[in-house]
């Protein structure tokens, strides 16, 4: 039987922004000065553009950006532990027990036996979770295709492999 916790509230709900309050990625009149040239800034600001589509696509079913990297990781990676999955998000443990505990409230995620470690606990999804991770899936693949037409197909591919060699990983293979 999945060890449970006693759930303590309802997760928080990531609404999106009112259409007047989208953010802006470049004011006009306003000097950026520096800012303009640098890498990171650039890709904050389009992360940030991003960011609120994610949040407006996926509103029916409260889930944000590292919500819906676990679940997808946890998908892929049955009975994966807490700790491993703070390393591969980057986000310290306590974060990661955070996210895990909305996921499971979501009734997304359940922590399970670990088969290779009596001492630790698993991550698996819930039936609940199997069954939406699929459409969820397609409302991020939309989203990310929307914010992604004014590239085309071999300028999205090229920006995904110069982005990977930025963070220091081998570019995926598209």
């Amino acid at each position: 039987m999945p060890a449970q916790r006693p759930s303590k509230a309802k997760p928080e709900i990531y609404l999106p922004p009112a259409p007047e309050g989208h953010f802006n990625p470049k004011v006009p009149g306003i000097d950026y000065g520096v800012l303009d040239g640098l890498i990171g800034y650039t890709v904050r600001r389009a992360q940030i553009v991003q960011y609120e589509h994610f949040v407006e696509s996926l509103a029916s079913w409260n889930i944000t950006p590292p919500r819906f990297s676990a679940l997808v990781i946890i998908s892929r990676n049955p009975s994966l532990k807490l700790t491993e999955l703070a390393n591969v998000l980057g986000i310290a443990r306590s974060g990661a027990v955070a996210l895990i505990n909305s996921l499971e409230d979501l009734g997304y995620v359940v922590r399970v036996p670990s088969p290779t470690d009596r001492r630790a606990l698993g991550l698996e999804l819930t039936p609940k979770g199997e069954q939406d991770l699929p459409a969820i899936i397609q409302a991020v693949v939309a989203q990310d295709q929307r914010v992604a037409q004014c590239l085309s197909p071999q300028e999205q591919q090229q920006l995904v492999s110069l982005l990977a060699r930025v963070a220091g990983f081998q570019p995926p293979q598209l």
